[in-house]
């Protein structure tokens, strides 16, 4: 992790140094920038098989519109805890992070941004602590309706055993062995872009990824920032950031009385060619909501980095105007 504290990660990016507060009963790796801008957080969630440097072109340019930008690496990620006991992991647990995390700096509320399993974290903190959230940016994954059956039995039913969510909560421990075994190859080829279109191949996605000798498409980041993604995984393994999956049922029964209803400001960004499909019914859940789509895959803030921070600052410029 020394290329991150060091802030020579990237040329073109200075990243800031790590500070470890503990909350909730962990200790969290926080990265944070503009706190000469205390009083406006702004607070930065990122997605599997990610870290805070995710979105290390975002950073900047928040601090510079005004912003106290918090980054924090999530439970099972980098140098933040991993618990070992899988509900440790749910989203009572994520949520709490993230509110102990605003009452470590002294904030009543704050804008919250994710991406992937961050956004998800957000909808859900949003339905939680409706009244410590201000504002949401959620990239690539609209909220997620819950339905009639628990998520896992649902996608196995629809996709299969071989499907990643299925296979994480089914075959417990096989895909985590095998992704801690060949970490540089497995982030190598899932951090890519431009990927020419394919049916998908057989077996478990991840597995997959991990044992592919040559990836596709085009590499998403050079070789320096990606070697900020295999140090901290070569340190925490992926076991805890594959929990976050092993409670997806988990999950399920515990939300299940909360109405699922957001009022605070939203701005979803997708990426047109993401594999998770867009929401036909998110105004209903999110009436207050603003829509952006970019030309890009998964990975949204890394691939297009100056189209997300022109739509991030425009939508919190309107919001503040």
């Amino acid at each position: 992790m020394s290329d991150i504290s060091s802030g020579t990660a990237s040329d073109q990016i200075e990243f800031p140094k790590p500070i470890f507060i503990s909350v909730n009963n962990v200790v969290l790796e926080v990265f944070e920038a503009g706190r000469q801008n205390s009083g406006e957080p702004i607070i930065l969630c990122h997605g599997f098989p990610e870290h805070a440097f995710s979105w290390r072109y975002q950073i900047p340019v928040l601090v510079a519109a005004g912003y106290h930008v918090i980054v924090p690496n999530q439970r099972g990620y980098g140098n933040s805890s991993c618990p070992t006991e899988v509900t440790d992991y749910d989203i009572k647990h994520l949520t709490a992070d993230l509110i102990a995390l605003l009452d470590y700096y002294g904030y009543e509320d704050a804008t919250f941004v994710g991406h992937d399993w961050g956004a998800n974290v957000v909808w859900n903190l949003a339905l939680l602590y409706p009244e410590r959230v201000n504002k949401i940016i959620n990239l690539a994954l609209p909220y997620q309706d819950r339905g009639e059956q628990p998520w896992i039995e649902l996608m196995e039913i629809l996709f299969g055993e071989d499907f990643y969510f299925v296979h994480f909560n089914k075959q417990t421990g096989i895909a985590d062995a095998i992704m801690n075994e060949n970490v540089h190859q497995f982030l190598r080829n899932i951090f890519r872009k431009d990927i020419p279109s394919a049916p998908p191949a057989p077996g478990m996605l991840m597995i997959n990824l991990a044992r592919a000798v040559e990836p596709a498409g085009k590499p998403l980041m050079d070789k320096t920032e990606l070697s900020v993604f295999v140090s901290a995984f070569e340190l925490s393994g992926f076991t805890g950031a594959i929990n976050w999956y092993r409670n997806l049922d988990r999950n399920w029964h515990l939300m299940a009385d909360i109405k699922p209803l957001i009022h605070q400001p939203t701005l979803m960004i997708y990426g047109e060619q993401d594999t998770i499909p867009k929401s036909e019914n998110l105004k209903n859940i999110v009436p207050n909501l603003d829509i952006v789509s970019l030309d890009c895959a998964h990975w949204i803030q890394q691939e297009k980095p100056e189209e997300t921070n022109r739509a991030i600052l425009k939508w919190l410029a309107q919001q503040n105007a």
